[in-house]
């Protein structure tokens, strides 16, 4: 397990190197810099200055000069400083992480919780009234987009019954800090849990009908078995992995996500963060922002293939690792 890790981690390492340089070039190449984004602020520059601007942040080199001095930067854990936040990439970044790894938690794992027992549940009666509703609800939450279901929560919630906040977060310290704090995050987290629900309960409904199938299935029943003893004791472990894909791609897919639900809901996380920065040409908090995404995605890659191994004894790592 160690050289797999090993040799995956060294994969990782390759494909956040060439996606640093493809992010860099794609945000090079978006018309405007922060200079002129200064110009348009103060009037007053004049030219001269806009050229002296530029050669102090290194405009006026090539385009792969300014990467590898980045790269070069990056490698000693310099990840330059944010423009829009007058603090170096880091110390703004960290904040809205951990504000999105909180959402993203949350809504994974309530997602999860409705989901695998309504997919297990329909799976068990299929072609019934109940699986029928429940593929109904399924596609109903999948062909909802992101941006017009929280546009929609708000309205319910927020400006009809006034019971939640429309956006942002709790300033309040005190006693009731923790109270206010969820009550911001409630309609982000519904809006996330409601657009991962149908997607889960789709996948672990077609996984399990498909291993009720398998000879060792009939084999069980055959026995004398409880259908719940079936299910749970000998279904659902080989039904859970190619679910487990899903799971772990997931991740990746909630990180894009969360970026537009972030930003209805104007939510200090690291989705909002990266709109503001790629709409404000900060390129180092752009950079280092979908560097983190590409991350969590191969992060999800290896959490995945670990879990195979894990659910499967069949599966070896080397095999994995073709």
């Amino acid at each position: 397990m160690l050289s797999f890790l090993a040799r995956r981690s060294l994969h990782s390492l390759i494909v956040l190197f060439v996606m640093s340089f493809i992010i860099y070039v794609l945000i090079g190449l978006m018309p405007g810099d922060p200079v002129d984004l200064m110009i348009s602020a103060d009037p007053d520059i004049t030219s001269e200055d806009a050229i002296r601007l530029r050669a102090i942040y290194g405009l006026d080199q090539p385009l792969w000069s300014r990467y590898l001095h980045w790269l070069g930067a990056a490698l000693t854990r310099d990840f330059g400083y944010s423009r829009l936040y007058a603090q170096p990439v880091w110390d703004a970044i960290i904040p809205a992480l951990g504000n999105t790894l909180g959402l993203l938690i949350s809504s994974l794992t309530l997602a999860l919780v409705i989901a695998l027992p309504a997919g297990i549940f329909a799976a068990t009666r299929p072609y019934s009234l109940s699986d029928y509703g429940i593929n109904l609800a399924a596609f109903a939450g999948l062909s909802i987009p992101p941006f017009w279901l929280g546009i929609l929560l708000i309205l319910l919630f927020a400006v009809t019954l006034g019971w939640l906040p429309a956006g942002g977060t709790a300033d309040a310290g005190g006693a009731t800090a923790l109270w206010e704090r969820l009550q911001y995050l409630i309609l982000p987290i519904a809006s996330l849990t409601i657009a991962g629900v149908g997607g889960h309960t789709r996948y672990m409904r077609a996984s399990m009908i498909e291993t009720l199938r398998q000879d060792y299935i009939r084999t069980a029943r055959a026995k004398g078995l409880s259908e719940s003893r079936v299910v749970l004791g000998h279904a659902l472990r080989n039904a859970m992995i190619p679910v487990v894909t899903v799971i772990a791609l997931d991740l990746g897919v909630l990180f894009s996500g969360a970026l537009i639900t972030e930003t209805v809901f104007a939510y200090p996380g690291m989705g909002k963060l990266i709109f503001d920065a790629i709409m404000g040409n900060d390129y180092n908090l752009a950079l280092v922002g979908l560097l983190l995404a590409t991350a969590l995605t191969l992060i999800g890659n290896l959490l995945a293939d670990i879990a195979y191994a894990s659910l499967d004894p069949r599966i070896s790592y080397a095999e994995l690792d073709r």
